[in-house]
């Protein structure tokens, strides 16, 4: 097997004829390693593709799924792997990480601390290996140029965090977790990370008939607190980011959507120490479309990162399939230039190969479709803020709070008493269409 230099890596994509860099080559071309819209130098609005769009490949899914469902066992195998869960192996793993990503053409990566990094049989020893694997992280990001978007720590996987971790009803397993976050805190300040994620997939509830939900909400926000003051204490920088998920594995999950979690931290005085990292996977498992919490966030300012990827509506769980919906895109896209940008955040590939995808050739494949069809997204969106029309029907929707009575009760100026003298004036509304058909028509023209 080959061992642990970057040629060697570079050996297990070239075996299978895979290009040392997927070349930009145009709409036109048929070619499935080859970008058809991402051209990363091309501007928009002042600014390239890369910088709009900050792609990042995650760890965890690309370099560590094996096409496992609730159904069945893993399809993937990788050439590099040896079935261990060694040391060796992870460091191995990292430096072909590196290479599919150099080859990709990507500029961010983001992880799980046991993701990169196996577990020890003690906190103490499980974070010696997940600084071995962090040293040569260090090394791989100088010479490759891709840097970390965000950081992580997996706080699920593990049956000590059945019953949760900031969450759980047993202090001391609070305790561990707050010892693994603030480890992973560290590493992600040594990889110069720009954000650093919280996803509670464990943080919620199965029953209430044994939850106290407020006690649990208040060791939640507790948590955060500790989260921010070691921030300070080591002169961290990256924004702090909570992701919103309804469900899943919990029964019920307390940061179940953009509005739920923009309420918590506004009651626990939070909201100036964290914004959000959207995953639309899981806001349409809320209920939402796709785009919803993206556009949601982002009206409130607290949109602070994105994480790519879209599900199966009508299978009714967390699929995490790349997004290829353009409609889907450039709606995401005009939020994020609305904005004026997704730094110090990114669009993170939180996305696989389906389980029947075994091939190397559609690791890559995979990512092309995604990038693309937010690069396709990119332009639509461009195109259709310049030409205006759209926000300008959207505007004259809402005219009648521009002026006169309207502008006062949108100034929170109006009384109860002043709306009920008005409507006696003026009589009934005049009906108004909302001309859903005609919106979406005119959209449909830039996707």
């Amino acid at each position: 097997m080959p061992g642990h230099d970057g040629n060697e890596a570079a050996h297990y994509f070239e075996k299978v004829g895979l290009p040392s860099k997927i070349p930009f080559e145009g709409a036109a071309s048929k070619n499935p390693l080859a970008f058809k819209y991402y051209n990363e130098s091309q501007m928009v609005q002042g600014k390239s593709m890369r910088d709009w769009l900050r792609f990042s490949v995650c760890y965890w899914h690309t370099m560590r799924g094996v096409g496992a469902d609730p159904f069945g066992g893993g399809t993937i195998g990788r050439p590099w792997e040896d079935g261990t869960d060694s040391l060796d192996n992870a460091l191995r793993r990292l430096r072909v990480a590196f290479e599919f990503m150099k080859r990709l053409c990507v500029p961010f990566w983001t992880f799980h601390d046991r993701d990169i990094a196996p577990e020890g049989a003690t906190l103490a020893e499980s974070n010696k290996l997940l600084d071995a694997v962090v040293d040569l992280a260090e090394e791989l990001q100088v010479s490759t140029g891709i840097t970390c978007l965000w950081g992580t720590a997996n706080l699920f996987s593990t049956k000590r965090y059945m019953n949760g971790a900031s969450t759980n009803p047993d202090a001391h397993v609070f305790a561990y977790a707050a010892a693994q976050v603030k480890k992973v805190m560290e590493v992600t300040l040594r990889l110069g990370g720009q954000c650093l994620v919280f996803w509670g997939g464990r943080e919620g509830y199965q029953s209430l008939l044994n939850t106290d939900v407020k006690q649990e909400l208040d060791h939640m926000a507790a948590f955060f607190k500790m989260v921010v003051a070691y921030k300070a204490k080591i002169g961290a920088t990256y924004q702090l980011l909570i992701e919103p998920k309804p469900k899943e594995p919990s029964a019920h999950q307390y940061d179940y959507d953009a509005q739920t979690v923009i309420c918590f931290l506004k009651s626990y005085g939070l909201e100036k120490d964290f914004k959000i990292n959207i995953e639309p996977n899981h806001t349409t498992l809320a209920g939402h479309c796709a785009e919803h919490d993206i556009v949601v966030a982002g009206q409130y300012g607290m949109l602070g990162s994105i994480d790519a990827n879209t599900g199966v509506p009508h299978l009714g769980w967390d699929t995490d399939c790349f997004m290829s919906d353009t409609q889907q895109t450039t709606l995401i896209m005009k939020t994020v230039l609305e904005q004026g940008g997704i730094a110090p955040g990114g669009l993170n590939f939180d996305a696989k190969v389906r389980r029947e995808s075994t091939s190397l050739e559609d690791m890559f494949i995979a990512h092309i479709l995604g990038m693309d069809a937010f690069a396709k997204g990119l332009l639509g969106a461009a195109a259709l803020l310049e030409d205006g029309v759209l926000p300008a029907m959207v505007s004259k929707r809402y005219a009648s709070y521009t002026e006169g009575f309207g502008k006062k009760l949108a100034e929170g100026k109006a009384t109860l008493e002043e709306c009920e003298a008005y409507v006696m004036e003026h009589g009934e509304p005049t009906q108004i269409s909302g001309s859903q058909e005609k919106y979406q028509s005119i959209f449909n023209t830039y996707t």
